[in-house]
């Protein structure tokens, strides 16, 4: 009898810490035990082996790790939502005033707009960039870069920045470079500045370095500082998109510099290593292969020292466009900017009335939404690729980051010919246009200066800069020379800051700049 009840306790014993055992298993699994209906059987009939229970530390760890992470991608969402309201506040606000009718200068309202913006677009761009690298897409475009230059328009990019703060920045380039080598530009400039501006960022006293090499179609970049360095404990914090580090919690921003700059250079086929000693500073490495372009010749807009031009048309015969989206802004922008370029440009608020109208008249190309009601956009470019064949060119857009990258038809590419991501610059849509239709653009000269009075001329004569500004001035030009707006109204309010608003010369940069008189900046720039 007391050899069976013994028998019988050890079972139940087994028993209960088996059923325990479950239950805690449950719980860390999904938080809470499900309910176990009336005469279900809570374990096996025999008693499960102890030695295979899960390891409920090993449990409780993982789980701690993942409430670790939640948190901190709660705390990052937190940062990322208030860096996205901050533009958003400034495009509602002035929108609000300039449909009151207030009486504010519509020139800098717009520009404030503009700004924020395009603040907006390169945050939705940088988490994409991750998120590729996440789903395993690294599709890239391929450009033919000149690549001195290239290195040149970083460094000068730079140096006003480091000047500001007292920092020596300085570009080391190690054996020759080929003048022409394949990448995507891009998002190799993007890496490039986001490690560069960190170094500059983060390092009070001595200097940033920018050392390129290259040999066997591989480049090596690396960006030198001499800051306070990196401990080996946050090394791998610092790449995490929802974690920005110890220093990177000091430094302000959203850290997603370096989580970018690595999605990038994963993108690009490349490595990004780091060394670092705390108290002496850091060397971030990048590692890319860029294919030597041989035999290539300046094409028009790449000529040195060529300022860009703004199209006002082109030659030859009128074309057509067939323009569908179910966005009525988005068609009256379309026809707005395109009509003004001299296109015939016909509108569809949909594919199907995109096919019916096709049906009836020939077009050259075809802007379609991909993301309209009834028919996509994929569906309506298959039926007009079937209906018209070759000849009329399709250009897809889209406000979709996977769709931009072909993952939603593995058919698609065949039907049609380039692909835009939303927002769209106009600049980018005229050149792809006018690359699919072989198109030359005619180009008007800028609207002269306003004329401005001896006394100004005198004026702007004798108000000497002072050699800190020098700097600015040489970055200036250089983002002139390639026609770089963003960065020439980057600069103009570096200058501005530095000389003060009321310096004769600024006014007039910012008056060429909102003409897009280019030509007329850089004859300013030369009498700076």
């Amino acid at each position: 009898m007391n050899g069976t009840g013994s028998v019988r306790t050890g079972r139940l014993g087994a028993l209960v810490v088996g059923a325990l055992a479950g239950a805690v298993l449950a719980v860390s699994r999904r938080g809470r035990a499900p309910a176990t209906p009336v005469g279900t059987a809570l374990v096996p009939p025999l008693a499960p082996d102890l030695a295979s229970l899960p390891d409920l530390t090993s449990l409780q760890r993982e789980r701690d790790a993942a409430e670790a992470a939640n948190a901190a991608k709660s705390r990052y969402l937190a940062n990322v939502s208030h860096e996205i309201r901050s533009p958003l506040n400034a495009i509602y606000g002035y929108a609000q005033l300039l449909e009151r009718g207030a009486n504010i200068d519509t020139v800098e309202a717009a520009r404030v707009i503009r700004r924020s913006a395009e603040h907006l677009t390169d945050l939705v761009e940088g988490l994409l960039d991750i998120s590729l690298v996440e789903n395993g897409v690294t599709r890239v475009s391929t450009d033919t870069v000149r690549l001195p230059a290239f290195i040149d328009q970083v460094d000068r990019m730079f140096r006003p920045a480091a000047a500001a703060k007292g920092l020596a920045f300085r570009t080391e380039i190690t054996g020759r470079l080929p003048d022409y080598v394949r990448t995507d530009q891009k998002r190799l400039r993007q890496a490039l500045i986001n490690l560069i501006a960190n170094a500059i960022k983060y390092t009070q006293t001595g200097e940033v370095v920018l050392a390129v090499r290259y040999a066997a179609q591989i480049a090596v970049f690396e960006v030198r500082d001499t800051g306070p360095g990196i401990a080996p404990e946050s090394r791998e914090a610092i790449f995490a998109p929802f974690d920005r580090g110890v220093e990177g919690a000091r430094g302000g921003g959203i850290g997603l510099g370096l989580p970018i700059t690595r999605a990038i250079v994963q993108i690009l086929g490349g490595e990004l290593e780091l060394d670092s000693e705390p108290g002496r500073g850091s060397c971030f490495r990048v590692r890319v292969m860029l294919g030597q372009v041989v035999g290539h010749r300046d094409g028009p807009g790449e000529a040195p020292g060529r300022p860009a031009r703004v199209a006002t048309g082109y030659l030859g015969p009128r074309r057509s466009i067939l323009a569908a989206d179910d966005d009525p802004r988005q068609l009256a922008f379309v026809r707005q900017v395109l009509g003004d370029l001299g296109f015939d440009v016909v509108a569809a608020p949909d594919g199907e009335t995109a096919l019916a109208i096709a049906r009836a008249r020939r077009f050259d190309l075809a802007l379609l939404d991909i993301a309209m009601p009834g028919w996509s956009g994929w569906e309506t470019a298959a039926a007009l690729r079937k209906l018209g064949g070759a000849d009329m060119r399709i250009v897809m857009l889209s406000a979709n980051a996977h769709e931009r990258h072909g993952q939603s038809d593995p058919t698609d590419l065949a039907a049609h010919d380039r692909f835009l991501v939303k927002p769209v610059e106009i600049d980018t849509l005229a050149d792809t246009i006018g690359e699919l239709l072989g198109l030359t653009w005619t180009f008007a000269e800028a609207p002269p200066a306003a004329p401005e009075t001896p006394a100004q001329a005198a004026e702007a004569e004798h108000a000497a800069l002072p050699d800190a500004a020098r700097e600015h001035v040489e970055a200036l030009r250089e983002r002139v020379r390639i026609g770089h707006v963003r960065g020439i109204e980057a600069e103009i309010r570096a200058l501005e800051g530095m000389v003060g608003a009321d310096h004769p010369l600024v006014p007039k940069l910012y008056d060429c700049l909102d003409r897009f008189d280019l030509s007329g900046l850089a004859r300013m720039l030369e009498k700076a």
